[in-house]
């Protein structure tokens, strides 16, 4: 397994992909099924982000200056798709507006990884070389042992606050 830390995102990123997939074809009475696929999309959104806030960010930030206003987008990218997946984890599958609640989840993080993979992770990538990401992705792989699952764990609602209020 690989310890790039830009191979591990993207990794998690096919994985979301994959699921917001499931839950588009679902079908419209899929209300179960659909409940069980946010509730996992859930999931790894909230040890990807953390996982991303709390190593990549801050060292991408700190060892390439040039990328700051990158890095300040995806934090607020990421506080828009922590708002959305409590409140969807707050909700049934079968409630009115759960539908499109997660649409506007999937179409934002959608265009957050696009951004990410086209853009932001070859600037990164060129950046910083291998060594240096493979030291980034080890911490992330460690980190993700006891990242949160669930938005509603401290350490998830933790760093919600934290965007609010920075």
């Amino acid at each position: 397994m690989s310890t790039d830390a830009i191979v591990l995102l993207k990794d998690d990123h096919k994985e979301v992909r994959r699921l917001f997939r499931d839950f588009e074809e679902a079908g419209d009475n899929a209300n179960v099924r659909k409940g069980q696929i946010v509730r996992k999309i859930i999931e790894l959104l909230t040890v990807h982000t953390y996982i991303e806030n709390e190593v990549m960010y801050p060292e991408v930030r700190a060892l390439l200056p040039e990328v700051e206003d990158d890095v300040l987008e995806s934090y607020e990218e990421h506080h828009v798709a922590d708002v959305l997946c409590m409140e969807l984890w707050s909700m049934e599958p079968d409630d009115e507006r759960f539908d499109a609640k997660t649409t506007v989840l999937i179409e934002s993080v959608r265009h957050h990884m696009d951004e990410e993979e086209q853009e932001w992770f070859p600037t990164v990538r060129e950046g910083l070389g291998r060594n240096q990401l493979q030291e980034i992705g080890a911490k992330m792989i460690e980190l993700k042992k006891s990242a949160p699952r669930k938005p509603s764990q401290p350490s998830a609602l933790k760093k919600a606050i934290d965007a609010l209020i920075s």
